[in-house]
């Protein structure tokens, strides 16, 4: 059966659509973020001089035990210029540059979001979080609910949400997939190339995919485990949900590198966090009824349509020959 090309671009219309609204919100919240860190009165009796050395995430280390005049602030910046440098390599490449993507898609309906990293977050992102509100529908049936850490002060959790996407993609992707990875299927042992496949797996001559696919369902497990096993962390009904997320994630990187996998996941973190919390600012509310404002609703709304989407796109490519679709999504 062949998908003709008036279909493809009809579909193509309300897909682009969908994904550069999501990119437009993606974008705006690069200058949101910096409002809720030097702007807001988020944290009540600390500022973004807050002393790094002070937060409890540094208690014991080398940086607690010899203090640097560095606040938050500081941190966040430098935190905030590298996203900001691996986005604008997301909209750039890594062979199509993103608008010229979406010009792609509406003349001639080719879906190859290969070509362009940007593609790859948003419908993976929007992939993410329909799973996660599917599972989370599910375990409510159940009487499992998903309860977040503890609350402390807004300010310091902000940063904290900034800061780990980049901690766990580089322990969970890095280390525990790429290392593994290159140890089972690198046939050179340049410093060069361990470096190219560290940060996108995709340079390795990967023919067989069960080892490597069991390794991302495994680390997504352990990723999983980690959000509810230390400290002050979610509930048990977070395994599930971090799980599916962890192996998500874990495949973007096998498939898009760590550009997209760490995008993504700044994205379920520091994207979403800044919008609501500066729902709470403009609106003088917690930051957790922030999260039922009706902006944060259409928000879900909007990603839930693209990751149905998403999804839709996967099985028809999955179904139809290859041959008679220029879809690869």
């Amino acid at each position: 059966m062949q998908i003709s090309n008036k279909l493809l671009q009809a579909v193509g219309i309300p897909f682009t659509a969908l994904l550069s609204v999501i990119f437009g919100l993606l974008l705006l919240s690069f200058p949101i973020g910096l409002f809720v860190i030097f702007e807001s009165n988020i944290g009540d009796d600390i500022n973004f001089e807050y002393p790094l050395t002070h937060l409890e995430l540094f208690e014991d280390t080398i940086l607690y035990q010899n203090p640097i005049d560095i606040g938050i602030g500081d941190a966040f910046v430098i935190l905030w210029i590298f996203y900001a440098i691996l986005f604008t390599i997301s909209i750039l490449g890594p062979k199509l540059n993103f608008f010229k993507s979406l010009s792609s898609i509406i003349s001639s309906g080719k879906f190859n979001l290969e070509k362009n990293y940007m593609f790859g977050v948003t419908k993976w992102l929007s992939i993410l979080v329909l799973i996660s509100a599917i599972i989370n529908f599910v375990q409510e049936q159940f009487g499992i609910v998903t309860i977040p850490p503890l609350g402390g002060n807004d300010l310091v959790q902000f940063f904290y949400v900034s800061l780990a996407p980049l901690l766990e993609e580089f322990g969970f992707r890095f280390v525990l997939i790429g290392l593994p990875l290159f140890a089972l299927y690198s046939q050179r042992s340049s410093l060069k190339y361990f470096i190219r496949c560290l940060w996108n797996p995709g340079n390795l001559d990967i023919i067989d995919y069960r080892k490597a696919i069991f390794l991302v369902v495994f680390v997504g497990v352990l990723f999983g485990f980690a959000h509810i096993a230390f400290g002050e962390s979610w509930s048990e009904g977070k395994f599930a949900q971090a799980t599916a997320g962890g192996i998500i994630l874990g495949w973007v990187y096998l498939k898009y590198g760590f550009v997209a996998s760490l995008l993504i996941h700044w994205a379920t973190n520091y994207f979403i966090f800044s919008y609501a919390t500066f729902i709470s600012q403009i609106n003088f509310i917690s930051v957790e009824s922030a999260f039922s404002h009706s902006l944060m609703s259409s928000l879900e709304i909007l990603l839930l349509l693209s990751g149905c989407f998403s999804i839709s796109m996967l099985l028809i490519n999955r179904f139809f020959p290859k041959r008679n679709s220029d879809l690869k999504i």
